[in-house]
């Protein structure tokens, strides 16, 4: 950019003034004009005071840089005129281009004038149109309105038709017999079903009359449907195959739309019962005899009564096939009713609000909700209830014409199985059931009634004591019972509580009275083969009864028994080594002596004490020692458990060595004192007799190895 500099900046001349550069030496301070200033002076300064930032300055000096002139005297005078002659050119070129635009203007007003004119004949011409026409565009608003209305009413009229009047083929569908009760059928039906409750909202109208008259009409196709309905449903109950895994769907829809009619759904469930009880009852006849109710044989069946010779088979088989058709009834039912439960309900409730007769029963039976479960559980066991009875019949006769004891329990265990098996498959409360525990008990107390005809059959025995003090036959023979009949128990899966407390009355009927029995005859028994016998026995019993876990209280009884019996043994067993050692009366002497000077000195003239007596009981002692374990060891032989007899001998042995032991200390002591010099009056007069020990040597040390 060509760069002008102020200080050399010269103005053509003006006004007769010399033109040429400014001289640096002229003053000129800012703020101060002199009094004098001429124009070009003021010219200058104003020059001089303009600073770069200045936009307009800016401007000027970029236009000098856009001409490329030079700073030299020439250009300096040119400048002027060539930029007055630019100004002038453009000012020419905007006075032609207003010219032009002045042209347009006076065509686009030429234009406007014209235009004017046609509006204001146009203008005319509509309004003289529009006085003529006003009569016909009145009268045709009219008529377009009065249309709108009838057009508007038409719609109403078809909508009312299409929603609350059904066609003629509609009602014939679903109130015709001749028409199937297909997806038309449920269709219709429920469209009726809508069209009755959109009935409340024409009765909400002033002008009920419509509204009562489409729903006479619809609750009249509805009752005739529900009839077509139950009817259809009961023909198909007839020719329903329970056995096939995909029941008709249209049974099951079938039953849920009746459900909105309860008395419907119940005299349809009462006909399918009635019908399902039938069946079964044949069915369980044919299996029964291998032939059918009309009389007509079936090969392909095996008769229960043919094949099954043993009673508890025979029963078993009977329980097993109703246990089966039992599950394969429930199984079936459970897609007519589980898989819908809640349906069903629904259109109980629903049915129960329009028959108010039956609401107010089902509140005073306390079942206002429909239960699937328990609905379904009913059903089936009115289905069973026909074999129920027969197998109820053929079960009492095998029980009655039973007389063996362990038959008669292993009945009532399996009535009682299948009892615990029905009451989770049927619940609490259902026939079956109830005549299953009435034969168990029927079973039970034909046990009990063997049981107390076998005890009063062997009352005989009961005076009969085995020489070998072993147990009695009648005690095995009951064991042996009691054991399979604990097996038959142990192998229930029957019991759901405390099985000991549930075993406890059989315990009382097959083994409290043979206990008892071996109790009485141990009285008749004198001596110490009373708790012989009777350990023998008691240790029988326990053996039976320790293999399981639900006769443990029962085996600690028998235990704490046998360690009482125990205890009498060993008092029998030291009586004996007491007396036949010769030393009774030195025990029972000296038993109660102490080791006091007062007590020894006493004791010493004890008759037992004497010379004579002491070197005889020392002598009856040595005579005794050499056989004694084995003499007392033999008055046990009848004592079966032979390691209880040792421990009874053993026990009896170590109380002989406490007294012998203590017999030994005070005759110790007696030498002792005997050898104390005086001033003991005591020991004086004890010190002229002989030596105690001296007249009986044997220590408890000797008396120990001989009777180990």
């Amino acid at each position: 950019m060509a760069s002008i500099g102020l200080n050399h900046l010269s103005l053509p001349p003006r006004d007769g003034l010399v033109s040429g550069p400014l001289s640096p030496a002229t003053p000129s301070t800012p703020g101060l004009a002199p009094r004098n200033s001429n124009p070009l002076t003021s010219k200058v300064t104003s020059v001089l005071s303009t600073s770069y930032a200045d936009a307009e300055f800016r401007e000027a000096l970029n236009l000098l840089d856009d001409r490329r002139v030079g700073n030299n005297p020439e250009t300096r005078r040119q400048l002027r005129l060539e930029i007055q002659k630019d100004v002038i050119e453009s000012n020419g070129q905007i006075i032609t281009e207003f010219g032009r635009v002045a042209d347009h203007l006076r065509r686009i007003g030429a234009t406007i004038d014209k235009l004017n004119r046609n509006y204001h004949e146009m203008k005319t011409h509509v309004t003289a149109a529009h006085e003529a026409t006003s009569s016909t565009l009145e009268e045709t608003s009219n008529l377009m309105a009065q249309k709108q209305k009838v057009e508007k009413k038409q719609q109403i009229l078809q909508a009312l038709r299409n929603h609350f009047v059904l066609p003629e083929d509609d009602i014939a569908a679903l109130c015709s017999a001749s028409e199937p009760v297909d997806d038309r059928f449920f269709m219709v039906l429920a469209k009726t079903k809508k069209i009755q409750k959109d009935c409340e909202l024409l009765l909400g109208f002033e002008n009920q009359t419509l509204g009562l008259e489409v729903m006479e009409q619809a609750s009249k196709h509805l009752n005739q449907a529900f009839q077509k309905l139950y009817r259809w449903t009961q023909r198909e109950f007839k020719t329903l195959n329970l056995e096939n895994p995909q029941i008709n769907s249209s049974v099951r829809r079938a039953l849920r739309v009746l459900a909105e009619r309860p008395s419907l759904f119940q005299n349809c469930l009462d006909f399918f019962a009635e019908a399902r009880e039938q069946i079964l009852s044949d069915s369980f006849y044919l299996a029964l005899t291998g032939t059918s109710a009309s009389g007509r044989e079936d090969h392909s069946v095996k008769p229960i009564d043919l094949v099954a010779h043993d009673p508890l088979r025979y029963v078993g088989d009977m329980l097993a096939w109703t246990h089966s058709a039992t599950v394969s009834e429930r199984e079936a039912l459970e897609v007519l009713f589980v898989s819908d439960g809640n349906e069903i309900a629904k259109g109980l409730q629903e049915g129960r609000e329009n028959e108010l007769w039956r609401l107010m029963a089902d509140e005073a039976d306390g079942s206002s909700e429909f239960d699937a479960v328990k609905a379904l559980n009913e059903l089936v066991d009115r289905n069973v209830s026909g074999a129920a009875r027969v197998l109820r019949q053929r079960v009492e006769q095998v029980i009655q014409t039973n007389e063996d004891t362990i038959l008669a329990y292993k009945l009532a265990n399996l009535l009682g199985f299948y009892r615990f098996t029905f009451s989770k498959l049927l619940g609490p409360r259902s026939i079956l059931l109830e005549s299953l525990t009435n034969v168990e008990t029927e079973a039970l107390r034909q046990f009990r009634s063997l049981m107390r005809d076998h005890i009063a059959t062997l009352q005989g025995e009961f005076q009969h004591t085995p020489s070998d003090l072993g147990p009695p036959d009648f005690l095995q023979e009951s064991l042996k019972q009691l054991i399979a009949i604990m097996k038959t128990y142990d192998s229930s899966l029957a019991s759901t509580g405390d099985r000991e407390s549930e075993f406890q009355p059989i315990l009382s009927e097959s083994f409290d009275p043979f206990v008892s029995g071996c109790e009485n005859m141990s009285r008749t028994i004198a001596g110490y083969s009373s708790s012989i016998f009777l350990i023998n026995c008691l240790l029988a019993a326990k053996a039976a009864l320790e293999p399981f876990d639900f006769t443990k209280k029962r085996v600690h009884d028998l235990q704490h028994t046998v360690e009482e019996h125990t205890d009498i043994l060993i008092q029998s067993q030291y009586t004996y080594l007491k007396t036949e050692s010769g030393l009774a009366p030195l025990f029972d002497a000296l038993g109660s002596v102490k080791r006091s000077e007062v007590d020894i000195a006493t004791a010493r003239m004890i008759e037992a004490l004497q010379p004579g007596a002491l070197t005889a009981a020392s002598q009856a002692l040595d005579d005794f020692l050499p056989s004694a374990l084995m003499d007392a060891t033999e008055n046990l032989r009848h004592l079966q458990d032979s390691k209880l007899a040792r421990e009874v001998t053993e026990a009896a042995a170590e109380k002989f060595c406490v007294a012998f032991e203590h017999v030994e200390e005070i005759l110790i002591a007696m030498d002792e004192l005997a050898e104390q010099p005086p001033p003991s009056a005591l020991a004086d007069e004890l010190s002229s007799s002989q030596s105690l020990r001296a007249l009986f040597p044997r220590t408890t040390g000797e008396i120990r190895v001989l009777l180990s």
